[in-house]
């Protein structure tokens, strides 16, 4: 009784906090570039936490269509730009080695059955795929102890008509990995979307690292892990939320600023104290919760991010995300 009293308090000092903070402006570093007018531009270089990530750069581009000249193509660190033409079937993951950039042709190009790895890799792009069911125990993309990367308009997905360990992740991101960005992707028909820190007891290994940004995406019938965020410092803004049970989730001492962002048919739009013995913190401004409920029970001190962007109202957030995110909008 003594947790529920405690959560229920949380959740009506969340919800008087996003009210009082609802008619906020759009908060943006004062040297970010304007936003185009009616709303963002998708960028041509990562905003955030990955920013300053080149992949492949301006190396001679190689179209692969099956899954072997795939994995020969992306093996691997030296510099590389790979396109994928087609819909490839994959069981397990191909490992991405370090300055590649892996690039959907059309809208649906990619993989199905199972995904990308990046494990201790650094400056990788992924852009443009097409990534669906995952099969457990592979998720559609893990990061994997790496720095430096790029994940932007990719079309996640799944269905919701197996048991929700039928497949896995479809963005995980842990063991220390460093510097991402992801970026107008959406995230549909899935029940657990994005993780990042694998386990309450990898704190040696993670504390000090996940920072990541998370920004217009479009999560569409996603059950939960909008994201779910352990240990590290993390930025949500100007994405759009549908149909989730628990959305944002900072737990085990993780920072999380959630800003700008609309939510719509979400049970717990933010939570800070499910699921792990410790709670995360969390900062809320400008957020269009549409009736979703909040659980902050820790009110974060991650309030200024260490780079430059602009984060467009959540007036706009809605039109921007769904004209723009997931694939064939490069």
């Amino acid at each position: 009784m003594g947790h529920n009293r405690r959560r229920l308090t949380a959740i009506a000092a969340g919800v008087a906090a996003t009210l009082a903070l609802g008619g906020l402006a759009a908060v943006s570093d004062a040297d970010a570039a304007p936003r185009t007018a009616g709303g963002a531009a998708a960028e041509t270089t990562p905003v955030g936490f990955g920013a300053g990530t080149t992949g492949g750069g301006n190396a001679t581009a190689t179209t692969v269509t099956t899954l072997a000249a795939f994995q020969s193509a992306v093996a691997g660190d030296s510099a590389k730009v790979v396109k994928v033409s087609g819909l490839l079937p994959l069981t397990g993951q191909v490992d991405i080695g370090s300055n590649t950039t892996v690039l959907g042709v059309g809208s649906g190009s990619g993989f199905t059955g199972g995904g990308l790895r990046l494990k201790e890799a650094a400056n990788v792009i992924i852009r443009n795929l097409a990534i669906s069911k995952p099969r457990k125990p592979s998720d559609g993309v893990t990061v994997q102890e790496s720095t430096r990367v790029w994940i932007d308009h990719n079309t996640f997905s799944a269905d919701r008509d197996h048991d929700k360990d039928y497949y896995d992740g479809l963005l995980d991101i842990n063991h220390g990995s460093d510097n991402i960005t992801v970026s107008w992707n959406k995230f549909a028909d899935h029940f657990k979307g994005s993780l990042v820190g694998h386990s309450d007891k990898n704190a040696s290994e993670d504390t000090g690292h996940l920072k990541v940004t998370y920004h217009h995406n479009w999560f569409s019938n996603v059950y939960s892990r909008i994201p779910s965020l352990r240990f590290g410092t993390g930025h949500f803004y100007d994405n759009y939320v549908q149909g989730a049970d628990t959305a944002v989730h900072s737990r085990m001492g993780a920072q999380m600023l959630v800003e700008n962002n609309v939510f719509r048919d979400t049970e717990i739009a933010v939570t800070t104290s499910r699921s792990s013995d410790v709670d995360g913190y969390a900062v809320l401004r400008g957020n269009d919760l549409g009736g979703g409920a909040t659980e902050v029970s820790q009110t974060g001190t991650f309030t200024k991010p260490p780079y430059a962007y602009t984060a467009e109202p959540a007036s706009s957030v809605v039109a921007s995300v769904t004209a723009q995110a997931g694939t064939g909008k490069l």
